[in-house]
């Protein structure tokens, strides 16, 4: 009874901080208000992150380096916190969803459900309030999510272009999501950060040694659920926006479309590729030890 009392007591005490709190409520995207908010911002640290990626790599081939560089507990302490970040994201998100809904409701009910609201911001919507905030802290959040790359470069010496690309892409996405309020962003973070919390738990339990012998593609499995809620997003915006009389930000909508149609496109091709090339070495690997066999037996 204790331990009940104590989760009733903590609930109320996290729906403040999550969705109550002033500096959620009265949120507002603006660049004199919000610290990467401009353009040029945008620019530069895409452009920055390329940069040091590109830079990185090229050292370690000047270095001739053969072996992986050791980075000791640090991959391990990263995704964790990447875990502990989404997580606390993805409840933010849906609390203060929540409390937007009950306290506008008023507003769009008669045109709208909940769940339509949450695909289609009605026209005219502003980057301000408890959702924003949670969207901006998402934002903000690719920032540490893009130290990954380095890692991977550190590790294997190869310059991981389609996770350079894809990172750089989350990163515009996100901002062009706060800057012209697009819709359906709120599924769409609810679903990229309960995967990532998902992914960077198993891989944290990776890093400190559990999980090594399991050979069921539990990343690729999560991305590809990924994709296909967010195609279903995309889906449902353009069907509201005919249906009801307009989404609000289609025009980011359209860019966002054609950017994650690439994004699609480089993961199955790098899949794809990943297939033929496991196949091609599982088949030379079988066709040595039938060599072996063979050559054993004549001797």
């Amino acid at each position: 009874m204790d331990l009940i009392q104590t989760v009733l007591q903590i609930i109320p005490e996290m729906n403040y901080w999550l969705a109550e709190h002033p500096a959620v409520v009265h949120f507002r995207w603006s660049p004199t208000e919000s610290w990467g908010s401009t353009w040029f911002f945008l620019i530069a640290s895409i452009s920055a992150y390329i940069a040091i990626s590109t830079t990185l790599h090229v050292l370690l081939l000047l270095l001739r380096r053969q072996k992986p560089v050791p980075l000791g507990p640090i991959p391990a302490l990263h995704s964790l916190a990447m875990a502990l970040i989404s997580a606390t994201i993805f409840t933010g998100m849906l609390s203060s969803s929540v409390a937007e809904i009950r306290d506008t409701r008023w507003f769009w009910q008669r045109s709208k459900t909940p769940f339509q609201w949450l695909l289609c911001f009605p026209l005219g919507t502003r980057p301000s309030g408890r959702v924003f905030f949670w969207s901006y802290i998402f934002y903000l959040s690719r920032f540490l999510h893009i130290i990954k790359t380095f890692f991977t470069i550190l590790r294997r010496r190869k310059f991981p272009f389609l996770q350079v690309f894809n990172h750089s892409i989350l990163i515009l996405m996100s901002f062009l999501w706060l800057e012209f309020s697009q819709s359906f962003q709120v599924l769409t973070i609810l679903s990229m950060t309960l995967v990532f919390s998902l992914v960077y738990g198993y891989r944290f339990f990776t890093e400190i040694g559990f999980n090594e012998k399991s050979h069921f593609p539990f990343v690729m499995f999560c991305q590809i659920i990924l994709l296909v809620t967010n195609l279903a997003w995309h889906i449902g915006v353009l069907v509201l926006h005919f249906w009801k009389g307009g989404c609000n930000g289609m025009g980011a909508w359209v860019f966002n479309t054609v950017l994650n149609s690439f994004v699609l496109m480089f993961f199955f091709h790098f899949y794809v590729k990943k297939s033929v090339n496991e196949k091609d070495f599982s088949s030379e690997v079988e066709a040595n030890a039938i060599t072996s066999d063979i050559r054993n037996k004549l001797e």
